[in-house]
């Protein structure tokens, strides 16, 4: 699968569903709730207890998801988790060794920026998409004012997304949004209630379509 053809998919729901959990007990069963409310790319942490075993064990269950590794921040981490199947790799800041190893394996990379120059400074190193981070801090506004001089650069706003402001940062310019502690929520994970996660996925797919209709 091409670069190119991998982001295409990213931009199908406009959703990159983050996984960052304490065991990886149940992630297997996590990312098939979130698929089935029409996530189809997922993002799998590397800080995630076992985060290499379950990109094996979940590419093999689920081969229709799109798997990537999230906060890669090395490039021995990026290798690993690229030979364990990851289909993309995220990080949380501008790390070039990360894009590096993801360019000589062919692999998409979603670095991560905050300010102008660190945005602009990993579109031109050949990042394929930047993250922009911490987006509950920085907010829909923000994004907005930067996408105005570069709207050349795909923009996927990360951090407190919900599916009450998803659709605030896809009309400030985003190609897509990356969520993590909203969608995957915890207390739910405990009771066993992943419905709560399947339906909640379903809420921020819809919240993403109707904001790229209007």
């Amino acid at each position: 699968m091409t670069s190119q053809n991998s982001l295409k998919l990213t931009d199908e729901s406009g959703v990159i569903g983050i996984i960052r959990i304490q065991t990886a007990e149940d992630l297997l069963a996590i990312a098939g709730a979130l698929h089935r409310g029409g996530l189809n790319c997922l993002e799998i942490t590397m800080n995630t207890p076992g985060a290499l075993r379950a990109i094996e064990s979940t590419r093999e269950k689920l081969p229709q998801v799109l798997l990537g590794a999230g906060t890669v921040l090395d490039a021995i981490s990026a290798r690993e988790a690229i030979l364990a199947g990851a289909q993309f790799l995220v990080t949380p800041t501008v790390k070039l060794d990360v894009l590096e190893v993801a360019h000589r394996y062919g692999v998409p990379a979603i670095i991560g920026a905050m300010t102008p120059t660190e945005i602009l400074t990993a579109w031109e190193a050949g990042a394929d998409m930047v993250k922009v981070f911490p987006a509950s801090v920085l907010g829909p506004k923000y994004l907005q004012e930067i996408h105005g001089p570069l709207p050349q650069i795909p923009l996927v706003p990360t951090g407190g997304i919900t599916a009450e402001n998803a659709g605030d940062f896809i009309r400030a310019g985003a190609v897509a949004v990356c969520v993590g502690s909203w969608l995957v929520d915890k207390k739910a994970i405990t009771e066993g209630r992943l419905e709560v996660l399947t339906e909640r996925a379903r809420q921020l797919v819809e919240a993403v379509r109707k904001a790229r209709e209007s």
